[in-house]
Formats: C-alpha cells, structure tokens, sequence
C-alpha cells in the first residue's frame, strides 16, 4: 500500500517560478509515488490582510495551475480546504493538546508579525495547529515542504504524538520532505522570490515579459564590466539555469563566465530561452483549463468529496477518543 502525502499551497496570487521549483514540479514527480492529496489552503491564506473581491478567482486560479503543471485529478485528490470542514473541526481538539509555548516559538508566526504588525490575530498565531490537522486529518505520512515549513512539521508530529499519548494511537507521526529546490532566490538576489517583494517570474508570464524581467536581474555584482571575470557561484541566475538548461548549458556557462568569453547579457537571453521552453506548455494548459472554470469546479467538487470521506471517518474516531461520542 502507498504511503499518503499530503501539502497545500495558498491562493496569494500568480504563481511564480520559486513556488514551481520548490513544490509544484516536486509534487508532479511524487504524485504517483504516493497516495496523494493537495488542498489549496484558503482558510490559511486570510491570516493576513488580502482581497475578498478576488479571492474566489484566485482560489480557481490556483487550482487550474495545479492541473496545468501536471496534476491530474484522476491520479490524485485536489481540493479546497474550507469544501471540507472537518479541518477546522480537528484543529480545535489539537488546540487542546498543544501548549502556547509551542506556538509562540514559532519563526513563521514571529516573522509575519513583524510583517503585520497591524493585524496580529488568533489564526496567524494558531496557523501551525491548522497545518496539522490539515495533515493529520487524513493521517498523511510524508509531507514536501519549502526549508521555512520545517519546523511546522515538527510541531505536527508533537501534536501527534501528544494526542496519541493522551487519546490512544489515531495519528502517525508525519515526516517532512524538502526538495533540492525549496529555497529560491528572488530576482533582486537579496530575498526569497515573493511576489509581495516583485522579484519574481510567474508562471503566466509570456516570453518577452520572461525576457525583459531577466534583463533586469541582480547578476554577479562583483562583475562591473563585459571584461571581467564572473563567479557563477554567487550569481543567482546561475542557480536558475541549474533547474531549467541542460546540463551541456551550465557547463558551458559555467566556465565561461569565469574566463569572461560571456558576457551577463548573453546569459539572461539564453536563460530566458530555456526557461520559456519549459513553461510556455505550462502556460498553454493554464489558459486552456482556465476558460473551462465549470471543469475545474467540478474537480474541485470531486476532490472535497472524495477527501471528506476520509475526514469524516478520521474524526469519527477522534470524537469516540475524546469521549464526545
């Protein structure tokens, strides 16, 4: 039998080149490794100020970009997390198990106060138990996340193992698993590729806008002149034709930027190249499953079924553990 995988991704916006490589090109390759289950996380994307005219969209949107980079509902479950209510249900039994301690020495919660200063609230500071029952309702075993995402997981294995100590033995103990990718850089070179912080490449973006925004990009900034030597070690467009030319490329890149046979320019252009090979089919399916939002609601609808199913039978026996039935 499979193991169960389970992760999320919020409905913030367009999806970038970052959250790709560090998830959603992972999940296509584990998808059908595992019995897998992949919920667009909407209850935990309005912890922080956002658009309530929009956000139905962007929650389809982001669903039809699941599909369009290769997840096929009939080899997995997508969904929407608040289409299946017992989430919410079993992170207030977890809330009982878990010490406030736990919670506030969280970084997450830390850095997106510091972020939000003006909106601090319950859900951004409970956000972890969430996550945990978000993965132990369907008692997943293996769970791709980006590095920042690490010790949320640590935590939903201690709520786990609280409740199994307290209850009986319900949950497993659920493993992380990080992809080589997890942490890309923006195209500024000083933060996490963010689209708060415009230094990404989306998804949707066509190849001139792919182009225009590489010729931008923060290179080597030791390197002031065509003459001079480069260090691909500390470019970050470098690390970008690692993940999208061939191997033959960044050889060849690789050492000619440290001879100066080529120049920053000419590097951008033949990574925008390469870049635009492998997401123009990507962008092709998303505008072709997005014209059909009837389609995506549909799997949506399926998904949250089938996944409901699951949670319910979980809860059922959470509630006989606790005493409530």
């Amino acid at each position: 039998m499979k193991k169960r995988l389970f992760s999320g991704i919020q409905p913030s916006g367009d999806i970038h080149i970052g959250n790709y490589l560090g998830a959603l090109k992972n999940w296509v390759a584990m998808a059908r490794q595992y019995d897998s289950i992949f919920c667009v996380v909407d209850y935990h994307a309005i912890t922080i100020p956002y658009d309530t005219a929009g956000f139905r969209s962007r929650i389809l949107h982001t669903a039809a970009m699941l599909m369009a980079v290769g997840l096929k509902p009939e080899e997995c479950k997508i969904f929407v997390q608040s289409h299946v209510p017992e989430h919410t249900e079993l992170c207030w039994v977890l809330s009982t198990v878990i010490q406030m301690g736990h919670l506030e020495r969280m970084i997450q919660y830390k850095e997106k106060s510091k972020q939000h200063a003006e909106n601090i609230n319950v859900g951004l500071f409970t956000y972890p138990v969430l996550q945990a029952a978000d993965i132990l309702i369907y008692k997943a075993e293996v769970v791709p996340v980006g590095e920042d995402q690490i010790q949320h997981i640590e935590l939903s294995r201690e709520i786990a193992r609280k409740f199994n100590t307290r209850f009986g033995p319900i949950f497993p103990e659920p493993l992380e698993k990080v992809s080589a990718g997890a942490r890309i850089m923006g195209l500024d070179g000083q933060a996490k590729m963010s689209k708060s912080l415009g230094n990404t490449i989306a998804l949707t973006d066509t190849p001139e806008i792919i182009h225009q925004k590489l010729k931008t990009a923060v290179t080597d900034v030791n390197r002031k002149r065509r003459s001079d030597t480069g260090n691909p070690d500390v470019c970050n467009l470098f690390t970008l034709h690692k993940y999208f030319s061939g191997s033959e490329t960044v050889d060849e890149i690789n050492k000619e930027c440290r001879n100066a046979g080529i120049g920053c320019i000419d590097c951008k252009t033949k990574l925008a190249a390469h870049m635009s090979a492998e997401l123009n089919p990507i962008r092709e399916r998303y505008n072709a499953i997005v014209s059909h939002t009837e389609d995506v609601v549909g799997h949506l609808e399926s998904g949250a079924n089938q996944c409901r199913e699951m949670a319910r039978q979980t809860m059922g026996e959470v509630r006989s553990a606790i005493g409530i039935r």
